[in-house]
């Protein structure tokens, strides 16, 4: 029976902050940075898992260490049995009592925990040829709610509601899937709102992504509001009356500045304003999202459990859903929070960009289309232009829409070369000469 014989871990970091690519009102000068796993088998067929965590510079050795700290639970299990219970493998991670202290469920163990469980993820989609979406959407009802953990949910959502919800949904897979095949899923792009870049870089950017089909721009705001109010209006002169501009504040305000900047906005017509406050404050976002409307709510990249999305629904804190797929405990917890949405009708519209998180997300929403919510009305998937190229089996937009991958796995694998050149700190990107050069 093959064992799990290998667990290792690498600090990868890019230079974004050299040219601004991701800077935003909270995060001006952001390393895009990986902290990355593969975990290796003695089986004949030769596959590992692929996995990581996504930070943005200094403290990505610290997630590295958090993801190392969890290795005692993989080497040397069987992978027929880790593979074949993955409810179970999860809360082994979930539930150990001395890490779990660290939290709980939350943070950088949580984290950790993604990486781990999606690196598992990819290795059983990999063993069974399909890429992640397929592979879950081909599960039963039964299967995927044995894989959710309704500890602390079920006031807001029973195993029992979430078997209806699949089961609703079970007659219409095959056709959905064939759709998913043949047009893709919805895309939106960040790409011309980075805080720091110019205004003509912001109206080519808008121009260009019009050009190539999106009907969904975003921009990053809560630096200046004069700015902001300029930069809106260029860009809404720019797109024209029918293309959606998302903002997006990444936690930059209190509920009252939240309120008076995002009304100070409204005659551009935002679609919606993303995380206009801590992403903690259950409250305050709904108070904002009650002041602010019809302007839309979106939160979640930072959200760090289910049982915090459970409270921002309950609380009707928000009018869009944004799932991190390494920010919660892995594709698990993400089941867990697509069925929230699905019992509260809300839509679910992944956070992405950085570094592979287009390539873990575009899983997660096509998955939640096939299986779960049936629809892709009102939802889209974020893209970025950033760093694809570093992936053996890239994410891929045309037309405004993501290309629905095929490759078997969960598309987090890099190529091994990025893994020693841009490796931390000792990698030649990151060589004395390379940030001098750079300075």
């Amino acid at each position: 029976m093959p064992s799990f014989t290998r667990f290792e871990t690498h600090d990868v970091r890019f230079p974004t902050s050299r040219d601004l690519d991701g800077s935003d009102a909270m995060n001006p000068d952001p390393d895009y940075s990986a902290a990355y796993l593969i975990i290796g088998t003695d089986a004949a067929d030769g596959l590992e898992g692929h996995g990581f965590a996504f930070t943005i510079g200094r403290g990505n050795d610290v997630q590295v260490a958090a993801i190392q700290a969890l290795a005692e639970h993989v080497l040397g299990l069987d992978v027929d049995t880790v593979l074949a219970d993955m409810g179970a493998t999860w809360r082994l991670f979930v539930d150990d009592s001395q890490l779990r202290w660290l939290g709980p469920e939350k943070g950088v163990m949580n984290m950790a925990i993604s990486a781990v469980v999606n690196a598992l993820w990819d290795l059983k989609a990999k063993r069974a040829g399909l890429p992640l979406w397929d592979l879950l959407a081909g599960m039963s009802p039964e299967e995927l709610v044995a894989l959710v953990d309704f500890r602390y949910l079920t006031d807001a959502l029973t195993r029992e509601e979430a078997l209806a919800i699949l089961r609703q949904a079970e007659p219409g897979r095959a056709a959905r899937r064939e759709e998913l095949l043949q047009k893709g899923f919805p895309a939106y792009t960040t790409t011309p709102g980075w805080l720091g870049y110019s205004d003509e870089k912001l109206v080519r950017l808008a121009r260009e992504a019009v050009e190539q089909g999106y009907t969904q721009i975003k921009l990053k705001v809560g630096g200046n509001v004069d700015d902001d109010v300029r930069r809106m209006r260029l860009a809404r002169e720019t797109v024209g009356p029918d293309i959606r501009i998302a903002t997006d504040a990444n936690q930059r305000w209190d509920v009252s500045d939240a309120i008076a900047w995002v009304k100070a906005l409204t005659p551009f017509d935002p679609w919606w304003i993303e995380e206009p406050t801590s992403p903690d404050d259950v409250l305050g976002h709904a108070a904002i999202r009650k002041a602010v409307a019809p302007v839309k709510v979106a939160t979640g990249e930072h959200v760090q459990n289910r049982i915090v999305f459970k409270q921002l629904l309950q609380a009707g804190a928000l009018d869009v859903l944004q799932i991190d797929a390494a920010r919660v405990a892995g594709v698990n917890e993400n089941i867990a929070i697509l069925l929230l949405a699905a019992k509260f009708g809300v839509p679910v519209c992944p956070h992405a960009g950085g570094v592979g998180l287009c390539e873990l997300v575009q899983h997660l929403s096509m998955f939640d289309f096939v299986a779960v919510s049936g629809t892709t009305q009102d939802r889209v998937i974020e893209w970025v232009e950033h760093l694809h190229e570093h992936f053996l089996a890239p994410a891929r937009v045309e037309s405004g829409a993501y290309v629905t991958p095929t490759q078997p796995g969960f598309s987090a694998q890099m190529v091994p070369a990025t893994l020693t050149h841009f490796a931390f700190p000792n990698g030649a990107e990151w060589a004395p000469a390379q940030l001098e050069v750079s300075a």
